[in-house]
């Protein structure tokens, strides 16, 4: 499902990536389970997960969230990004719970205190988004055509962050028997 996604000419631009083959897309995905440095949640939509019982989580995916340890020098410096690739589930507000329970994950679980988000230029939904969050714009390529956003987590950030995300119950996840979150 995320390989048929990830041919759209759309969110390539959005996600600033490229095409890739079905095994690259394999390979990627395997390294993003193994990497120490990569954490990826899929975002599924918990409405068609609960109206529709017996139904699988592939036909729930609506996207994804990640978290990338991005500077070996400092470990309390994450670099996240979320998608939200099925367009039924845009503008619901998925990206933004995505976001805000990684964000929550990166605190309590990893320890990270500074979050960076870079997206494209012409990404203005995603731009807001992350302003919504109270990332500041700290960074502009020309080059690149990014912003880069980044979020230091003080203490009223993060109780505030606690807050958004107290309803959030963590549950082990085994394939099949995963009630959703």
């Amino acid at each position: 499902r995320y390989h048929e996604w990830m041919k759209s000419e759309e969110l390539q631009r959005l996600t600033a990536s490229e095409p890739l083959t079905l095994e690259q897309e394999y390979a990627m995905q395997h390294s993003w389970q193994e990497d120490a440095d990569k954490c990826t949640f899929i975002v599924l939509d918990a409405e068609k997960w609960q109206a529709q019982p017996g139904t699988t989580e592939e036909s729930c995916m609506a996207g994804d969230v990640n978290l990338f340890l991005t500077d070996l020098e400092d470990p309390t410096v994450g670099e996240i990004e979320v998608m939200i690739a099925e367009p039924s589930c845009r503008g619901r507000g998925l990206g933004t719970e995505a976001v805000l329970m990684m964000l929550s994950y990166g605190v309590t679980k990893l320890g990270l205190t500074k979050f960076e988000a870079k997206i494209g230029q012409g990404n203005e939904p995603s731009i807001r988004m992350f302003q919504k969050l109270h990332f500041e714009q700290v960074a502009v390529s020309s080059v690149f055509q990014e912003v880069t956003l980044r979020l230091i987590m003080n203490e009223p950030v993060q109780q505030w962050l606690l807050e958004q995300t107290s309803h959030v119950e963590e549950k082990p996840y085994r394939d099949g028997s995963a009630a959703p979150c």
